[in-house]
């Protein structure tokens, strides 16, 4: 692959980053802060955050066994990933690769950054197939984009796909494992090492149950989270969503015995599903989540809407036609859901 050095956009390689007042004084241990032009009163929340997040991080890398100065913190995963197209892509010029269907906000990003987005379907499994993917680039693909497990799909892209992808690309590969927490695959955030090309995703959004405090997370190489860390905004993660992700990330075991107990109900929801005369199948997931082929998937959102249930219709999405998407909720609300369809009539 390139140097890092090679990929970044010009004006970016150039950058002079904001310095913030927190950031000046690095390295010294300080008491009264006059620098900021801050109000002296109402601690803690007077004060601006750690631009660094630097204990955050610290949990963090316990948590996902992966170094501190190769994590990157963002407001969402949205930012990281808009951060790799105003760092790597030149607007009007380059474009990126992505598997087709996935998340929807890469698309999004390409298109507010004035980038060439080109999907390449998956397959008839939702399987990935490396060639096609690399067979869409030209000199100007800085980025290639694979979520794993894939949403909507929820399932795994083979590994060995993904493995030839890194291998042969010499731009960024990203690879979102923002449901990596209900998979048994091995994570790419653990092969960094082997992979200066990579950079991977991961939130607190879904096997952590913090949607609410917007804390997404860029694993890579050190070099590419120097850059990320001079893009960003100065103070993007704020003092209430570092404390509470710390609590969270204190309490590891709680989260495994969340990730347990929806995996259970997610075997069973796909069992009931397959049960139902109006399911015409439930494809492999390795998500908190499940793709359900329906007998009219328009019609049976719509009536669920009526019921006060909502799920999310997939049926415009690429090789997704009367799909819905379910996520896994309380085995009180999965009931909930099972019960309303057993009563829904053609």
């Amino acid at each position: 692959m390139k140097r890092i050095e090679e990929l970044i956009r010009p004006n970016i390689r150039s950058l002079a980053p904001y310095s913030s007042a927190r950031n000046e004084y690095s390295g010294h241990v300080a008491k009264v802060f006059l620098d900021a032009n801050e109000n002296p009163y109402n601690a803690p929340f007077n004060r601006y955050p750690d631009p660094l997040q630097t204990e955050l991080k610290q949990i963090v890398a316990k948590a996902k066994c992966v170094p501190e100065e190769s994590i990157f913190l963002g407001n969402g995963s949205d930012e990281a990933i808009d951060l790799a197209y105003r760092c790597f892509t030149q607007p009007g010029t380059d474009n990126v690769v992505a598997i087709e269907p996935t998340y929807g906000m890469y698309k999004v990003c390409a298109d507010i950054n004035d980038v060439e987005y080109r999907p390449v379907l998956l397959d008839e499994k939702f399987q990935m197939n490396a060639d096609r993917l690399l067979s869409a680039c030209d000199d100007n693909t800085k980025l290639i984009w694979i979520c794993s497990p894939n949403n909507p799909t929820g399932n795994n892209l083979q590994r060995e796909e993904i493995e030839k992808v890194l291998n042969a690309f010499d731009g960024i590969v990203i690879v979102d494992e923002a449901y990596s927490d209900f998979s048994k695959q091995k994570p790419f955030r653990l092969e960094l090492a082997k992979y200066p090309n990579l950079i991977v995703l991961n939130t607190l959004s879904k096997a952590w149950g913090c949607a609410a405090i917007r804390l997404g997370m860029a694993f890579a190489s050190k070099e590419i989270i120097e850059v990320f860390n001079k893009v960003k905004y100065p103070y993007n993660i704020n003092l209430l969503t570092q404390q509470q992700a710390i609590e969270i990330m204190k309490n590891p075991y709680e989260v495994e015995k969340w990730v347990n107990l929806l995996l259970v109900e997610r075997d069973r929801m796909c069992n009931g599903f397959r049960e139902l005369s109006i399911c015409r199948g439930v494809y492999p997931t390795d998500s908190n989540f499940f793709l359900a082929k329906m007998d009219n998937a328009q019609i049976i959102y719509d009536y669920l809407v009526g019921e006060g249930i909502i799920v999310r219709n997939r049926t415009r999405v690429a090789l997704c036609q009367n799909c819905l998407r379910i996520t896994i909720g309380t085995k009180t609300e999965n009931n909930e859901l099972i019960a309303a369809l057993r009563r829904y009539k053609k």
